[in-house]
């Protein structure tokens, strides 16, 4: 290991891109029952719609929308990779601003556009495809300019202009390539233990934060002084791990990459503290867009196989620098089934052949780094735990599509002690939460492709049971349905 170059073989997907079996192709799937379950009851039908229950429309959805409160925000319901920049991208239309409050280029967020062409978004807000819309990436997020400035590149080159229409926080923190070095060699320490994160220097730069030695992007600004920072942090790493060869020529390399980018993100910078709390007196609309999800939460996610950062309800005013009484809806997003990428506890895995089925049939691989994702029924008492936290007004359920042509599906709706004793909350010690068993109930499929569906009544009476199912035992509304990963693919209910 000679240079920090040397190490980049650490953040690169070792895997190939999965076969593509198109973005509504359905093959039959028969998925085996998963590990855990304690008790499986039949339910072919609900109890009579509940209050929450409001039949959808194109009108329906407009109003839906326009009824969002001035400072909204889409929040990850579970491991994150449950769609929510699809809704943000169809949201942002009748919003000013759209802004992230955390995390960096962990978060892969894929929309589309009018045509249909795909974008893969990590830094970028997923309001950038609409053309009036301010996208702001705040105080709490960590950027790498590297990998923004590809971002900005590739949205350019695809026609939508960048220039004016975003903004990064001067207090944010810089996320430099060795921190990707330094997140590789901390998960090759833990070895069996690892966390599995996406290798992309997430948690080391963080760390720095915390640690008060970070670099923010309003140091690039002073370059008299920069160079001691950096050479404070590479001496770090460089005492920390063995073999993390650094000296001068790398420092010298550094900053003169560094130079260039700041003379290139001057046009970028401003004060978003500022910006987003006039935008709030000026009664312009603000949409909160999260990374990652509750479950990866750093204080109520399953710890340690977390995240770095706060991506529920709290992250929105710590990661903006705006005051909790100025927020307004918060929708949370969950797939219709459950995923997760890399270690820590699943209770409703689904292992083996079944997985790999219903892994196929969603293209469960990840955004960020092509990782097949682990997949399993939709986790209730999860998804319950984390409406707790959060204070969703509404639900968007997305990829209820995947679910066509099962003959069944199941919904793991509470948890309970080996000894059959239930668990009220969910569980913050990782033993309890391998140890526990998931009690489920089952319910009918629809075995019909949905993707073409709009209109909530024209779904079969199968998918609406399942939809109610969940509306009934979460207690919270589903007014978002996607059937398809298009702007169009979506059910307002």
């Amino acid at each position: 290991m000679n240079t920090l170059s040397s190490f980049t073989a650490l953040d690169s997907n070792p895997l190939s891109k999965p076969r593509s079996l198109g973005p509504h192709h359905h093959e039959p799937i028969h998925l085996q029952r998963p590990r855990n379950v304690v008790v499986c009851s039949v339910k072919p039908s609900v109890a009579p719609p509940s209050s929450l229950r409001v039949s959808g429309s194109p009108n329906q959805g407009l109003s839906r929308i326009e009824s969002l409160t001035q400072v909204s925000g889409v929040l990850g319901c579970q491991w994150g990779d449950e769609g929510k920049g699809k809704l943000v991208d169809i949201l942002a239309q009748h919003f000013d601003i759209v802004a992230r409050c955390q995390g960096g280029a962990n978060a892969g967020h894929t929309i589309y556009n009018a045509e249909g062409k795909k974008f893969a978004l990590h830094l970028v807000p997923s309001g950038i495809l609409n053309e009036e819309t301010l996208c702001v990436i705040g105080n709490g997020v960590v950027v790498h300019l590297p990998g923004l400035f590809r971002e900005i590149d590739g949205l350019e080159s695809n026609g939508v202009s960048c220039k004016g229409r975003i903004l990064v926080s001067d207090r944010a923190h810089l996320l430099f390539d060795f921190h990707q070095v330094v997140d590789g060699l901390r998960e090759y320490e833990l070895a069996k233990s690892f966390i599995g994160t996406t290798k992309r220097g997430i948690g080391p730069c963080y760390s720095n934060k915390v640690i008060r030695n970070g670099i923010r992007v309003s140091d690039l600004r002073h370059m008299d002084t920069f160079p001691q920072k950096l050479d404070l942090l590479l001496s770090d790493a460089a005492s920390r791990f063995q073999g993390f060869d650094y000296g001068p020529h790398v420092l010298k390399e550094e900053v003169e990459k560094y130079k260039r980018f700041a003379e290139r993100l001057e046009p970028f910078i401003a004060d978003t503290v500022f910006v987003v709390n006039e935008a709030i007196s000026e009664k312009k609309k603000i949409l909160v867009e999260g990374g990652q999800a509750t479950m990866l939460d750093i204080d109520f996610g399953t710890y340690p196989f977390v995240t770095s950062s706060t991506p529920s309800a709290g992250g929105i005013c710590t990661g903006l620098g705006i005051a909790p009484r100025v927020l307004g809806n918060l929708v949370g997003v969950v797939k219709a089934y459950t995923t997760r990428v890399g270690s820590g506890p699943f209770p409703t895995e689904i292992l083996d052949k079944g997985g790999d089925l219903l892994r196929f049939a969603g293209q469960e691989f990840g955004t960020t780094t092509g990782r097949p994702r682990r997949c399993g029924w939709l986790d209730i008492a999860a998804l319950k735990y984390c409406c707790q936290i959060n204070g969703f007004s509404s639900l968007n359920l997305t990829k209820l599509d995947v679910l066509s042509d099962l003959p069944e599906i199941q919904l793991g709706v509470a948890y309970k002690q080996i000894d059959g004793t239930p668990i009220k909350s969910f569980p913050a010690d990782l033993r309890d939460l391998e140890q526990l068993k998931v009690e489920y109930e089952v319910l009918p499929g629809w075995k019909s492709d949905i993707s073409s569906v709009r209109n909530y009544s024209d779904l079969p009476k199968a998918a609406r049971q399942y939809v109610e199912r969940i509306e009934e035992l979460v207690g919270i509304p589903v007014h978002y349905i996607g059937v398809g990963p298009g702007r169009d693919a979506l059910i307002y209910k």
